[in-house]
């Protein structure tokens, strides 16, 4: 088996998360979070659309955490993020932060909003 050594650059990963916070660069964060580049920001959740569309641009792929369970997005703020020109990819929280961690290693153009688990 070969390992090799993931490098961020500029970027920071999510290092953990458990029940209602995230940890990130070491330092923890409760409640929603937006991740893009190298911070880590409280989130108003998905009712926080104006956060989410200032990506446009900075961005090609976001995540969206849903928690510990897998739920659509409202079609509306899909619909705008999408128009845009903002791919979404919705899943579960803990799988959102792993692809957001490893995409973000091969220097692609990410962002994660997550609900805590």
């Amino acid at each position: 088996m070969r390992i090799n050594e993931i490098t961020f650059t500029d970027a920071v990963p999510v290092d953990g998360y458990g029940p209602g916070f995230f940890r990130v660069g070491g330092s923890v964060h409760t409640g929603p979070m937006l991740m893009y580049g190298a911070g880590a920001n409280p989130w108003g959740g998905l009712s926080d659309e104006a956060a989410l569309l200032d990506l446009v641009g900075h961005v090609d792929v976001l995540f969206v955490g849903t928690g510990a369970e897998i739920f659509h997005l409202p079609s509306a703020l899909r619909a705008r993020l999408e128009e845009a020109g903002l791919g979404v990819e919705v899943m579960n929280s803990p799988a959102a932060c792993r692809t957001y961690n490893v995409l973000l290693s091969e220097g692609r153009r990410v962002a994660l909003a997550v609900l805590p688990v």
